[in-house]
């Protein structure tokens, strides 16, 4: 594995260099989760995961998808995102939890709820044939490049990665996860060639109109709102529990 990884095209800038793999720029170590991931990951039909690149969304999507999916289970004044980020509550395919390995991943009772910063293109196949949906939240360009670049330049201590410099290799396609538009490309075709598994929706709007996309998503999830919560609307509690507050990253 170390030597395959030694032989791709690496390139440094950022906070940490990267490799090119499959077209898309990554850190070194996720190569070999990623590979793993492709061989021993079996979707489910009735799976839902949540795509996002980095810093476009995901512990917000995360948030609603965990909430939407579970709203019928737990109470405002006992829900789980009260007390635990949404990141522990919606695991990542390619990068196991602290302590655990892929194999964790086929313990988890069915609908599972999952996520991914992977590219369509690197997912295992039969994602895209077993019927399992895909949500994909993107992101303003531009805003999604600022926060990396104060995200990339916190991460790690002394680091001072100038502005300009960093928006060329965005600009270039360098970038973690990136090609970014290769990224969302890739789910929006997607979604325009099977609008019923996936799903694409734009951080703007979430933020803008977060009852519609709610809504939106709730019946593509397969959990629609019911005529009691449509007609009493979001009440304020559960604006909060689900995420409809302040935007989150």
């Amino acid at each position: 594995m170390e030597v395959f990884i030694s032989t791709l095209p690496t390139r440094e800038g950022w906070s940490q260099p990267m490799v090119l793999y499959k077209n898309y720029w990554c850190r070194p170590h996720l190569v070999g989760m990623i590979m793993l991931l492709q061989d021993t990951f079996e979707p489910r039909r009735d799976d839902i995961i949540l795509a996002t690149q980095p810093k476009c969304g995901t512990t917000w999507l995360k948030a609603l998808g965990f909430a939407i999916t579970n709203r019928s289970r737990h109470s405002f004044r006992d829900h789980p995102l009260l007390a635990s980020n949404p990141q522990y509550l919606v695991p990542f395919i390619e990068i196991p939890d602290p302590g655990r390995d892929h194999t964790y991943l086929e313990t988890l009772s069915s609908p599972r709820l999952l996520s991914t910063h992977l590219p369509l293109s690197m997912l295992p196949a039969e994602t895209s044939s077993c019927g399992c949906r895909i949500v994909y939240l993107c992101r303003e360009p531009k805003d999604a490049f600022v926060s990396r670049w104060h995200f990339e330049n916190k991460i790690v201590k002394g680091s001072n990665i100038e502005l300009d410099r960093a928006f060329d290799m965005f600009c270039q396609g360098f970038s973690p996860s990136g090609p970014f538009w290769n990224h969302c490309l890739e789910y929006w075709k997607e979604s325009l060639a099977r609008p019923n598994e996936v799903l694409f929706l734009k951080y703007e709007e979430l933020k803008s109109h977060p009852e519609e996309v709610v809504r939106q998503l709730a019946k593509f999830l397969g959990v629609p709102l019911t005529e009691e919560e449509e007609s009493s609307g979001v009440a304020k509690e559960e604006r909060q529990s689900w995420g409809l507050g302040e935007p989150h990253e």
